[in-house]
């Protein structure tokens, strides 16, 4: 029998879409899941007629693939990837590849990397993004490894990834953990454009006076214009869709407790560990974490009704969407800072343009605000932050009155906004040339000796501050 070109184990419904996919594009697929009914059923149902065969053992799946053997792994992250490769290791052969392709901790890619590479094993970690459509019709992919492991897997990954202008929506990311570092920042990046669209809803709801009719109106109208992405078209949808049983609005059914998978935590824990500010990213992990407290916020709500709702004189639609372009371009500011960083700290050699590029298609965050990113990049490959290319400038510029006035009002309103908040914050944070860290560094001078820089002179100093029990 003719052996698969690849090799691919766990058929959750993120595996069989990507098998169904690479398998469409006429390669051969074997598969192999832990549970040997789910394995049989997507043979018999979803595969018929598909060049995909099934390895009922770990023995007898790899023994379909030919050598040097691609195996992907499509299981959860953490001790499931390691107990998956410590099944494959006896079988496999010096040339032999595991990619994980699942979202991965990229510091866990670095370690697997080291442990199979004296072993003759290339080991890649490859960031998909598009969700469970995007892996059946065309993801974003983010490979990260030995760039022979990339040479080898191309044409899959070509002939299975999203294109825009005929373009395929992956390319190359660097070594070792790289593919997973950017995967973790996009979803990052995905976690505040999810939040600051919750805050722009709520905000027009609250304030507005927007029924999920208009609401869906309004944000077909932004995915009309520079706003257009994914998260936008699929809100404008949301709004729309109603209960079966109840027929209400599905959106008003659904309760306000949000979910997370850890990759927005992630994200945080590691721009901490650069120094790298991302506090939009931070503020809507938070912000996820707040809503599971629905009990303790129904009690304070009893205690601390709020201020009413504040007229708006104006457009407030129109408002809401220079603020959340503004907050966004703040967002992406943030992400690619951070990955600028990391690709400096890990040696990775990103290519923030190329990043920009692949985005575009397939993935969560996809959307037209990526054009003018991809054009600062590769205009200007050391910039700095996205906030001082001209491009970008120019728009901040032009809405940032709307941007202001949509934050006054909520926090008038006593509405949270933590992402559209940290957004501004940290636009003016960065264009500020003086903040009072000053102050901060006498503190720490003050009870620890912790020293300062001078204004007018260099040099690192201390000062015999007067504690408050020793005057007079």
């Amino acid at each position: 029998m003719e052996k698969a070109e690849l090799g691919l184990i766990g058929l959750a419904v993120m595996g069989q879409n990507l098998a169904l996919n690479i398998a469409g594009k006429g390669f051969k697929v074997a598969v192999f899941n832990r549970t040997v009914a789910t394995g049989r059923k997507f043979i018999e149902d979803r595969a018929k007629g598909l060049p995909i065969v099934l390895g009922e053992r770990v023995r007898e799946f790899v023994g379909l693939l030919e050598k040097p053997r691609l195996i992907l792994l499509m299981v959860k992250a953490g001790k499931s990837v390691d107990e998956t490769i410590n099944q494959l290791l006896p079988l496999l052969e010096s040339g032999d590849l595991i990619a994980d392709c699942g979202n991965s901790f990229f510091h866990d890619t670095e370690r697997r990397c080291k442990e199979l590479s004296p072993r003759g094993l290339i080991f890649m970690g490859i960031g998909v993004s598009g969700g469970e459509q995007g892996a059946l019709n065309g993801p974003s992919i983010m490979p990260g490894g030995a760039l022979q492991g990339w040479e080898r897997l191309r044409r899959i990954l070509e002939a299975s990834a999203a294109r825009v202008k005929d373009l395929p929506c992956v390319t190359y990311i660097g070594p070792g953990g790289s593919g997973h570092f950017v995967k973790m920042v996009h979803n990052g990046i995905e976690y505040g454009d999810m939040q600051l669209l919750a805050e722009g809803y709520h905000l027009l709801h609250r304030v507005g006076g927007m029924d999920n009719e208009k609401l869906s109106r309004v944000f077909a109208n932004y995915n009309r214009g520079r706003l257009a992405s994914y998260l936008i078209e699929i809100t404008a949808e949301i709004f729309q869709e109603k209960d079966p049983p109840t027929g209400k609005a599905m959106l008003d059914l659904i309760l306000d407790r949000a979910g997370q998978k850890g990759t927005g935590q992630w994200t945080s824990k590691t721009a901490l560990d650069l120094a790298e500010p991302i506090p939009t990213i931070t503020a809507s992990v938070d912000a996820r974490n707040l809503s599971s407290k629905k009990e303790e916020r129904i009690r304070a709500g009893k205690i601390f009704p709020g201020p009413k709702p504040l007229a708006f004189k104006g457009d407030l639609a129109g408002a809401m969407a220079d603020a959340l372009y503004c907050s966004r371009l703040s967002l992406y500011s943030q992400g690619m800072a951070l990955l600028k960083n990391g690709s400096k700290e890990f040696g990775y050699h990103l290519n923030l343009s190329d990043l920009a590029q692949i985005w575009k298609g397939g993935c969560i965050i996809r959307s037209r605000l990526l054009d003018p990113i991809r054009n600062a990049f590769n205009k200007y490959p050391d910039l700095p932050n996205l906030l001082v290319a001209p491009q970008v400038a120019k728009a901040i510029k032009q809405g940032e009155k709307n941007w202001r006035k949509v934050i006054q009002l909520a926090v008038g309103a006593g509405i949270p906004i933590p992402a559209l908040g940290s957004a501004l914050s940290y636009f003016d944070a960065y264009r500020s040339s003086r903040l009072p860290a000053n102050l901060i560094q006498a503190q720490r001078d003050f009870f620890g000796a912790h020293t300062f820089e001078r204004i007018d002179q260099p040099g690192i100093f201390h000062h015999q501050w007067r504690h408050p029990s020793l005057k007079k």
